[in-house]
């Protein structure tokens, strides 16, 4: 077979395959690249030597056997044989499911996580959001310190695995996304700067200098990058992939990477017969990143909507520090302004970043499914200090508050593993970093960040202790016990309201209507025929809906229709759907 690299500075490449050395030429083609033939098969080991120095991965390697500084290992795409046709399934009318390999199930593998399809089936989801799957140092981590990006982290399973949970999911008629991290790498294993001009000192992001995106070399650079966005859709069969922190992807070109990555993406789209599509994490504020390229947008179909959640999360909590501040402020003006504008911060100030922020959304373009809506996510739970999920603080009325919100709100919905019970088990920061140094700084840093905000340095989890991976599995056992069996029941009720109510997937953002007392605590929102009340005080409250007839879909606590005088009274901490004709 063939093997190739692209290493634009050495002066000599050789290829390590089973044991036997054999020296690559220049490919006359392709400036920068090397070319070789040697016998392989699936399963084959292999790596690069650049100008005699060590042998070392192939950037492209599409499996790790022993993790990032081990050899690469041939794979055969074809050799498994795909069970289910599948023709896709879009984004539009979609309910989303984060979800994390690792801590799904104590087991941790893409196997013992495809046994629980059958449980999103039953929630009523329509699809998967695999948090980052590309190999990193050790067993356990979030995943985004990933380097390898065409690779399946082998404690996982390895690319069969991905396979076969894939084929089990389209089996059971859900689709697949994949959180895709682009922005960064992680500091431990990344090979990739000895290769070529991967990074770039032009830029500096969070984690030090940019992915080279603009600067030279950054043609082979972004081939490397949309090769590989194209390799997880077109050889795993996936379905979309969620764009990490699209923010700090630093681009001075005419045509922003991502413009290129969508236009690849819709073409494959097109290729292939299924519809295909891109989410992107984003705190711009910019509704130009999912504006068609037609119209002099960037081209992706989705971004999470960060402003729903804080504005939700205040509201529930209380909590005003950092970020929080402008929407605890606002108090439910907060959360009816992002039902209605999509984003809080469309060019208004923001107190946290000392300036004005964001850019209107122009409703009559933007459909509402653009936007993702959530009231837990992986950041929003597993960045605070002990890892605490909305159940530790919140009474169930208030976690069914959040859901009837999430669940009805304009915007594709999306949920973060076990919050559809109410799960009572954190989801905590946790790394396997296998160099002592590096294990040691995170540790440290961790705890010094959180000292900053008055926690005990003792009460910040210890990120390469085991016991935190551990205290991060879900409790299967929770579900079949109350108050979780319950609040499940909530869940799936909202669900299926969601897919049998058109009203519920209706796209035009300027057709919402709220009302809210913050003094009162309560909130109601109009959509079509369907109206959504939440009562989110500690005493009943009496909401004016108007004088047509209506009937009960869904209730948190049993609710009578309201009367004559058109005002429906809600028990404390509760939520309501009504279909009003």
């Amino acid at each position: 077979m063939q093997f190739e690299v692209w290493a634009p500075k050495a002066g000599r490449v050789t290829l390590h395959c089973d044991g036997a050395a054999r020296a690559l030429e220049r490919d006359p083609e392709r400036e920068g690249w090397w070319l070789g033939e040697a016998e392989a098969q699936d399963g084959s080991r292999y790596g690069f030597a650049l100008d005699d120095g060590p042998v070392l991965p192939d950037p492209r390697s599409r499996r790790q056997p022993d993790g990032p500084d081990g050899l690469s290992a041939v794979v055969d795409q074809g050799r498994y044989a795909w069970r289910t046709e599948w023709a896709g399934r879009p984004l539009p009318g979609a309910v989303l499911y984060e979800l994390h390999v690792g801590t799904y199930t104590r087991e941790g593998t893409l196997d013992a996580a495809a046994e629980r399809l059958r449980h999103l089936v039953d929630l009523g989801v329509t699809h998967v959001e695999l948090m980052p799957l590309c190999p990193f140092p050790g067993r356990h981590g979030w995943g985004y310190e990933g380097v390898s990006l065409w690779a399946v982290h082998e404690p996982y399973g390895g690319p069969e695995a991905l396979k076969r949970f894939v084929d089990r999911a389209h089996e059971l008629g859900l689709g697949v996304v994949l959180d895709v991290v682009h922005n960064h790498l992680g500091p431990s294993g990344n090979h990739l700067p000895e290769f070529g001009p991967y990074f770039t000192d032009t830029h500096h992001t969070p984690w030090g200098v940019a992915v080279n995106l603009d600067a030279p070399g950054s043609d082979e650079v972004r081939a490397y990058l949309l090769g590989s966005a194209l390799a997880w859709l077109r050889d795993y069969r996936l379905d979309g992939l969620r764009l990490d922190a699209v923010h700090a992807l630093k681009d001075t070109r005419a045509c922003h990477f991502l413009e290129e990555l969508s236009t690849a993406v819709d073409g494959l789209a097109a290729e292939t017969g299924r519809p295909l599509f891109l989410i992107a994490e984003s705190d711009l504020n910019d509704p130009r990143l999912i504006t068609a390229r037609a119209e002099g947008g960037l081209g992706l179909h989705a971004q999470w909507n960060d402003d729903f959640h804080h504005a939700l999360h205040t509201a529930l909590t209380g909590e005003s520090q950092g970020y929080y501040a402008d929407f605890a402020h606002a108090g439910l003006g907060a959360l009816a302004r992002t039902l209605t504008n999509g984003y809080f911060h469309d060019g208004t100030y923001s107190s946290f970043r000392g300036r004005h922020h964001g850019r209107p959304l122009d409703r009559t373009r933007v459909a509402g499914h653009r936007l993702l809506g959530y009231s837990q996510t992986h950041d929003q739970v597993g960045n605070r200090a002990q890892g605490d999920r909305l159940a530790a603080s919140l009474s169930p009325g208030l976690i069914g508050c959040a859901a009837a919100l999430t669940l009805t709100a304009p915007f594709t919905p999306m949920l973060f593993m076990g919050e559809e019970w109410a799960a009572g088990t954190p989801w905590q920061f946790f790394t396997d970093h296998t160099d002592a140094e590096l294990a040691e700084a995170v540790r440290r840093g961790r705890r010094r960040e959180f000292a900053a905000h008055g926690w005990a340095e003792e009460d910040v989890p210890d990120p390469q202790d085991p016991a935190t991976r551990d205290r991060s599995c879900l409790d299967w056992s929770e579900p079949e016990r109350e108050p979780h069996a319950r609040v499940l029941a909530w869940y799936r009720r909202l669900i299926a309201l969601r897919h049998e109510q058109p009203d519920l997937t209706d796209p035009d953002l300027a057709d919402i209507k709220v009302a809210y007392d913050t003094a009162e605590r309560w909130l109601a929102f109009r959509r079509g025929d369907v109206r959504v009340a939440v009562n989110l005080a500690e005493k009943p409250a009496a909401i004016p809906l108007g004088p047509r007839e209506a009937r009960v879909l869904a209730a948190w606590e049993p609710v009578e229709p309201p009367g004559a005088d058109g005002v429906l009274h809600v028990p404390p901490q509760s939520s309501v759907v009504l279909l009003q004709g």
